[in-house]
């Protein structure tokens, strides 16, 4: 594990398992970090494997990062441009990226500005990203991801709670991710025509936060789509999603 300071003087932590070929980049979804998203769900033991070089980031306000309670620190793009820091800070030229949830959104952000990603995974995310700017509000509104991390007795629908019980899990600064949520702003998220690289969406076939992932692959110009088993937090798990991210990686 090792930091560095980004482009605005924040803290980031980030981790390199050393191999060959072109560096995969792993950004997490919210609330999760590099162990919960990534680790933990043998992504990045897949990854190893293949014989590939793999960091991954813990994005600022979670982690072993910085978390200033400040909603001013968050945006998407402060998340893209803390991705093409630590592109700069590791001397990299050339990049697989790959993001799932929040960190899918990012990644679309860091593809659709920066010619070193020759490649682009995106997990976790589906038709949300063209209709609500990146977070499905559909199925959770920021405002209640914001309720769900506060007081013990919060009220928030099922699926924000959800984001509650993860970050009690992994022991997640909940005033950050307030901040987090209250910074993440919801406008549309633009560029997605500049992603000319070859880009794989990846969905789990019972993950509301991906609905309509098909609409997302075809809205990208060299995008396609794979659909593996599992909810939005099991889909990561799934030997098929480790299958389709290596192979694709190569």
């Amino acid at each position: 594990m090792t930091k560095f300071k980004t482009w605005d003087g924040l803290e980031l932590n980030y981790r390199v398992w050393e191999g060959e070929g072109v560096p995969v980049v792993l950004q997490h979804g919210v609330v999760a970090d590099t162990n919960a998203n990534w680790m933990s769900t043998g992504v990045v033991g897949a990854l190893q494997a293949a014989g590939r070089t793999v960091v991954s980031l813990d994005a600022r306000g979670h982690g072993r990062s910085e978390k200033p309670h400040d909603p001013a620190r968050y945006s998407w793009e402060f998340m893209a441009d803390d991705v093409r820091a630590l592109y700069d800070e590791l001397g990299f030229d050339r990049v697989v990226q790959v993001g799932y949830s929040m960190g899918g959104v990012i990644s679309l952000l860091v593809a659709a500005a920066d010619e070193r990603v020759e490649r682009l995974v995106v997990g976790g995310i589906g038709s949300g990203v063209l209709d609500c700017g990146g977070v499905d509000r559909r199925v959770v509104e920021l405002t209640d991801l914001q309720t769900a991390m506060g007081e013990e007795n919060a009220d928030a629908p099922p699926l924000a709670m959800m984001f509650r019980v993860l970050a009690d899990a992994v022991h997640a600064d909940r005033q950050a991710i307030q901040a987090v949520a209250t910074g993440l702003d919801a406008r549309p998220i633009s560029g997605l025509d500049n992603i000319t690289v070859p880009t794989l969406v990846l969905a789990g076939d019972d993950d509301p936060f991906a609905a309509e992932p098909e609409r997302l692959a075809d809205a990208l110009p060299n995008g396609t789509l794979s659909v593996v088993p599992g909810d939005h937090l099991m889909a990561v798990l799934a030997p098929s999603f480790h299958s389709a991210l290596v192979d694709f990686s190569k």
